[in-house]
């Protein structure tokens, strides 16, 4: 079986490996570099700017653990810019390598579709190849939305794309979108030293998550000096010598040395030859696909952002996985009932299932428990007592329905949610186990203990 993946992001890698796994004889084409928007312009640069903010945090706060730290504290952009593309050419190195230890054959170039079983490959040094083939996976992603109003230069008006590659700190920054990844580059930028303000024309920051959620991070955020504009649009901005000023729709009028644009994405669905084979597109221009992640057209499959679904990383890894199973033959199905995310702002946001609020929508009576950070000796210990644990469980079955985290690693506790939806847990099957002190995991525990108003280490309603 010879398999053609173009796109070697997080869906179209991981499709690669386990369709090399099953058997197959697998070419990837990739037109930029292994690993995608997720490894070179998102989640890992990303990360490895938050953990140079943080770890800039825990130094100037030396003295409340003790520790006396003489002279400037200082953070040099150019040495945290290079780390980060360490960090990024370590894990690019590594896909490399699975794909020489699994078989795989990468191919540096555009792909190009011919037919169902013809990919041309534009490469860079301007030749053509064509592959033949049995069955192919679209995995081509996504990019920062162009939007009229906000005409990106790299200099002052910013894709995040472009703000992981400025070269001196500014110091003042609109971040235009409240959303992840809005949130997330306000943390890192405020930590280094910028004026931030944050315009979103939604009700509240991270609109996605739990009411709950967003109402905490918006103070974390106040007792950082981010200001937050919250229900208004920007509608228009312009240049000027002293700065970039925007225009807001209720009057407003706001200047800034750059400007931050973290608004959407569009799907990376263009000049690949989908109208060629005939592929079947939706009303945004996402392939459609079904729960094998199969498009219209025999043969071929698409996964990851193109497909305009839960735009996340690890979503598009286990739809690779899914298309890799089924381009080779094993019939498998994709389940998004629990997809866990993750929002790496100070402090973190962690959630998986249901929203209360979509409980209430969809008419399902629940019971509701939380924890806070601060009555845990873990979370003092560290320092970081900002935040809770909310459980969401169904009245009638106890069964655990959501989990939504903001604290300290909350990305990583999250997942104990996940396992305990997916198995279908109830809340008492948390609360009974035995969970290791001190911990922040305890957190879990009190709050799944708290949906029946039996939290230890809470007050007595």
């Amino acid at each position: 079986m010879r398999i053609t993946i173009i796109g070697a992001g997080p869906g179209g890698y991981v499709a690669a490996i386990k369709a090399a796994q099953l058997g197959a004889q697998v070419t990837v084409i990739e037109d930029t570099e292994v690993g995608g928007t997720c490894l070179n312009r998102g989640c890992i640069p990303t990360k490895a700017l938050v953990a140079s903010a943080e770890t800039l945090h825990k130094v100037k706060s030396s003295e409340e653990y003790g520790i006396e730290i003489k002279g400037d504290i200082i953070p040099n952009l150019s040495r945290i810019m290079e780390r980060k593309g360490k960090v990024v050419s370590t894990q690019v190195k590594g896909i490399r390598s699975l794909f020489k230890s699994w078989g795989v054959n990468l191919i540096e170039g555009r792909g190009m579709l011919l037919t169902p079983e013809k990919v041309e490959v534009r490469k860079r040094d301007g030749s053509t190849e064509i592959v033949e083939t049995d069955k192919i996976i679209l995995a081509t992603g996504s990019r920062p939305a162009r939007i009229p109003i906000f005409p990106f230069d790299g200099e002052r008006i910013l894709s995040s794309d472009d703000a992981l590659n400025i070269k001196t700190v500014p110091s003042s920054l609109i971040i235009v979108g409240a959303g992840v990844i809005g949130c997330e580059f306000a943390c890192i930028f405020r930590e280094l030293g910028t004026e931030i303000t944050m315009v979103e024309m939604l009700p509240r920051a991270v609109s996605t998550e739990d009411p709950e959620i967003s109402e905490l991070l918006e103070k974390e955020l106040k007792k950082k000096k981010i200001k937050l504009l919250t229900g208004v649009k920007v509608e228009r901005t312009e240049g000027k010598h002293d700065g970039i000023y925007v225009f807001l729709s209720d009057g407003r009028e706001l200047i800034s040395e750059k400007l931050l644009v973290s608004i959407g994405r569009s799907l990376n669905t263009e000049n690949i030859g989908l109208e060629a084979v005939g592929i079947k597109k939706g009303v945004r221009g996402e392939i459609e696909v079904n729960e094998k992640m199969e498009t219209n057209i025999d043969g071929i499959y698409a996964v990851g952002d193109v497909t305009g679904g839960i735009l996340l990383a690890h979503v598009a890894s286990k739809e690779g996985i899914i298309a890799g199973y089924n381009a080779c033959g094993v019939e498998k199905k994709i389940d998004y009932s629990i997809v866990p995310a993750a929002i790496f702002t100070s402090p973190e946001i962690g959630s998986v299932g249901l929203r209360e609020h979509h409980a209430q929508e969809k008419g399902i009576k629940i019971r509701t428990g939380h924890f806070q950070f601060r009555g845990l000796g873990k979370a003092h210990a560290m320092g970081e007592i900002a935040g809770f644990v909310k459980v969401i469980a169904d009245e009638a079955t106890d069964k655990v329905l959501g989990m939504h985290i903001i604290g300290a690693h909350a990305s990583d506790l999250i997942h104990e949610g996940a396992i305990a939806i997916k198995a279908g847990l109830k809340v008492r099957d948390i609360a009974e186990a035995i969970h290791a002190h001190p911990t922040l995991s305890e957190g879990i525990m009190e709050a799944s203990e708290d949906v029946h108003g039996e939290a230890i280490h809470a007050p007595k309603k």
